[in-house]
């Protein structure tokens, strides 16, 4: 097991079967750094051009199509003061014939909302533009918005959008300590990461976290020949899948059958007990509800969970 510095020299913005930057074996970790979705680094400078740029991708030694990632996100800090925002709903977020009511305000000065991100005291705090709300100042909840391996048949999806292998979820779940599993799809797996978010409000419904720049870092490890078919993850409360599809119909049946394929493959359930814990206790989170792949989180609370059984 081997902790590995790497620095990055260049970014993605499409998750796909690049080169690899470099090698990692089952157990190591990395720490690392990434940079905001506009390309921005620790010093708020553009370095790379925008549209979430990822760390990566990372090869992880022995993993082979059919096998899953396992990625523990040990430790997410924001790395500098500066983080930004959107300043206006998305309008597929409201009824259609609320959008012209949108503050549009053509006659602002153009750009993000500015915050003042304090790792410290654990805040961010709006700096502009000025509103009734006074002074907010609201809690830290460091978050990966888009993370995920090399898509299969040797695609490259735009990290604008997510599928089964990940990509821009904007779960804001994704947080440190939260192990997370991915399907294998290309040798090596090839392990990206980036967009990482001060933190956000469920489905990124204004089309942006707290963006900033990120210290990161994460152990693999790897589980041969076991197959899944979305993400999945785990914390101390729930374990959670992963749909992402649109319409929001689609990825919450994606995310809902791959619960239900979990609890009986590796928790001893028939599909009959499965369905009837599920449909008594599961629990729903959306995540990313403004980019071309909706996600939706299915998550069962551990406390009705019998032991695994693998």
């Amino acid at each position: 097991m081997t902790t590995h510095h790497f620095e990055p020299t260049h970014y993605f913005t499409a998750i796909g079967s690049h080169e690899p930057v470099l090698r990692i074996a089952p157990g190591d970790t990395v720490i690392t750094t990434t940079v905001d979705a506009r390309g921005q680094d620790v010093n708020s400078q553009a370095i790379t051009p925008p549209g979430n740029p990822m760390t990566g991708p990372f090869y992880v030694e022995g993993a082979e199509p059919g096998d899953t990632l396992v990625v523990h996100l040990d430790k997410l800090t924001p790395s500098r003061t500066y983080g930004w925002t959107a300043k206006m709903l998305a309008p597929n977020v409201v009824d259609p014939e609320y959008v012209p009511q949108l503050p549009w305000h053509p006659e602002e000065p153009r750009g993000p909302a500015k915050w003042h991100v304090d790792a410290e005291a654990w805040t961010a705090t709006l700096l502009e533009p000025e509103t009734k709300l006074g002074k907010l100042t609201l809690p830290l909840n460091p978050m990966v918005g888009c993370f995920g391996v090399a898509p299969d048949k040797g695609q490259a999806i735009s990290t604008a959008t997510s599928a089964e292998h990940g990509g821009n979820m904007d779960y804001n779940g994704f947080v440190q300590g939260v192990t997370v599993y991915f399907p294998v799809f290309a040798p090596g797996a090839l392990f990206h990461i980036g967009d990482g978010h001060a933190r956000q409000g469920d489905g990124e419904i204004v089309g942006t976290g707290i963006e900033i720049s990120f210290d990161v870092q994460f152990t693999v490890e790897l589980r041969k020949g076991k197959r899944i078919g979305w993400p999945r993850g785990e914390n101390e409360e729930y374990i959670f899948t992963c749909g992402n599809a649109r319409p929001l119909d689609q990825c919450v049946q994606h995310a809902t059958t791959e619960m239900s394929k979990w609890l009986q493959e590796e928790y001893g359930l028939d599909a009959r007990g499965a369905h009837i814990l599920m449909g008594q206790t599961v629990k729903y989170d959306l995540g990313n509800i403004f980019d071309p792949a909706f996600t939706m989180v299915c998550k069962m609370p551990k406390n009705v969970l019998p032991s695994p059984t693998v």
